[in-house]
């Protein structure tokens, strides 16, 4: 038996897989590597494998982590290739290993947004999100894991932000909690609608680019 930790991407396409397809696709893929997913015991058994931090659905990456138990001893060596051969467009395997780190050493994901304005970018838009965000609190409406809506302050959650402009949107890289409690980047948007609805963005995209420990190192 064998603890194994899988970096893939989602991007495109696969970027709107639901959690329990994207669940579902692997446990179809991973016979193609010769390895079985161990299981549970009991009266309903299920596979031992778990994202280490399920992505929105309509969110890309190219930083997830998914960690398996298989029956058999492995070190990931040769896996990557056999996933990739049965993977559907826009998802893809990026390495496979034995897991070093435990999941409670993640701390931030980083994350790289676009701020969609169909009109163009409105004027002075840059300054004053910079501005925004450099409030001292910031109040929003969040989802609790009750399906409640409930006030949080998401300024504490933020590590870091920087914001550009291209024609047609804003570029902002952020550095956000990852768990405990985490924060989705895409609510950034809805704190810019909340406080400043004439610089509401007609659509927000996210892509993350990594996961990171307490320290701001890659978390693997």
């Amino acid at each position: 038996m064998s603890k194994l930790r899988l970096l893939f991407s989602k991007e495109a396409q696969a970027s709107y897989i639901s959690h329990l397809d994207l669940m579902r696709t692997f446990q179809r893929v991973f016979p193609r590597t010769g390895l079985k997913i161990s299981h549970s015991n009991g009266f309903h058994p299920h596979a031992i494998l778990s994202v280490v931090l399920p992505l929105p659905v309509g969110q890309s990456s190219v930083c997830e982590l998914l960690d398996l138990t298989v029956d058999q001893e492995s070190d990931g060596s040769g896996i990557v290739e056999k996933l990739n051969s049965g993977f559907p467009a826009g998802l893809r395997a990026l390495d496979c290993y034995a897991p070093q780190r435990p999941v409670r050493e993640l701390a931030f994901v980083q994350a790289e947004l676009q701020f969609l304005y169909d009109a163009g970018v409105p004027a002075g838009c840059t300054a004053e999100l910079e501005e925004l965000f450099r409030r001292p609190s910031l109040i929003i409406q969040k989802k609790t894991k009750r399906r409640e809506l409930a006030d949080v302050d998401i300024r504490p959650l933020i590590r870091s932000l920087s914001f550009s402009e291209e024609e047609g949107k804003v570029l902002v890289q952020a550095v956000v909690a990852a768990q405990n409690p985490g924060l989705n980047p895409a609510l950034l948007g809805n704190a810019v609608a909340k406080e400043l609805p004439e610089l509401a963005p007609d659509f927000v995209r996210v892509r993350r680019t990594a996961l990171l420990d307490e320290n701001g190192e890659i978390f693997r």
